[in-house]
């Protein structure tokens, strides 16, 4: 989508320079994205959505600037927001440019990702904000109880939006609900996550390195993240590898987190995209079912 010239104008106030071009961005179904560039202070990346409230874009640079403080991988600084009342919302953002992985990406990736998932946090699990998946509001009240934080903000809330719609009416999804607190229990500790981490939201810069896009962060188990990798794929070998080397894959990943954990983001993607998700929420409700009862 091209650049709206009020929009344009807000962004050169902010810059103080003049964008002499901007290039539309490809990969979001959310968000229009564009770089842009200036003759003086370089290549910047503007993110902007019309119907989005300004507060989805301050919690995106908030999660930004948690995972800079936090990790050692390479994090998008976000430079300036606006909009709302006055035309679309808007996120600028220091342009980090694509480039080919250097031999070591994936264990750099993999690494790293799995430090900042076992370094010190805050006790507790959620965030001191609500965020975004998507389009959708992902609240983030924080408990005590891993458990209980899954259960009642993540799951419960997305196939409840999900019936409202028409669509997970099989009560499969009622028996995980229930077995979900001692599915959970021996969770005892949360560190910070992307929380959105897809293939399309990691990359290489033009050095090679790994960098991070697009969060949707709150302190819960590092696995999550994991399981997001593996919903889509994209991720290679070498990337688990490390990051079981780092902070080692716990067994009830691999028998049944896993799927828990997919769960959620195949009902994201119900209440965003329809019927096409539902087959595998259901699969992945009766396989934690069948594992657990």
């Amino acid at each position: 989508m091209p650049l709206p010239n009020p929009l344009r104008q807000q962004v050169e106030s902010a810059l103080g320079h003049e964008i002499t071009r901007s290039v539309p961005a490809s990969g979001g179904c959310i968000n229009n994205g564009a770089r842009l560039d200036t003759a003086a202070a370089g290549s910047f990346f503007l993110k902007w959505n019309a119907s989005a409230p300004p507060e989805m874009f301050d919690a995106e640079a908030d999660g930004l600037d948690a995972l800079r403080a936090a990790c050692t991988l390479r994090i998008p600084r976000p430079l300036a927001r606006g909009g709302g009342d006055h035309g679309p919302s808007w996120l600028l953002l220091e342009y980090v440019g694509p480039g080919a992985p250097a031999p070591d990406y994936w264990q750099r990736l993999g690494a790293s990702l799995a430090e900042l998932h076992g370094a010190p946090a805050d006790s507790g699990f959620g965030w001191r904000r609500a965020n975004w998946i998507g389009s959708l509001t992902q609240p983030n009240d924080e408990k005590a109880s891993w458990a209980a934080f899954w259960r009642d903000l993540r799951i419960v809330p997305q196939l409840e939006l999900a019936r409202s719609n028409g669509f997970m009416r099989d009560d499969i999804l009622d028996r995980l609900v229930e077995v979900i607190p001692d599915a959970l229990r021996g969770v005892r500790d949360g560190g910070l996550l992307h929380g959105d981490l897809w293939s399309g939201n990691a990359y290489a810069t033009a050095e090679g390195a790994p960098v991070v896009v697009d969060p949707a962060v709150y302190r819960g188990d590092g696995e999550v993240d994991l399981a997001m990798t593996e919903l889509f794929g994209g991720f290679g070998g070498r990337f688990y590898d490390a990051y079981d080397a780092t902070r080692a894959i716990s067994h009830e990943y691999e028998s049944f987190k896993r799927d828990l954990y997919q769960l959620y983001y195949l009902l994201v993607h119900v209440n965003l995209f329809g019927a096409s998700y539902e087959r595998g929420s259901l699969v992945a409700a009766t396989r934690v079912v069948d594992v657990l009862h």
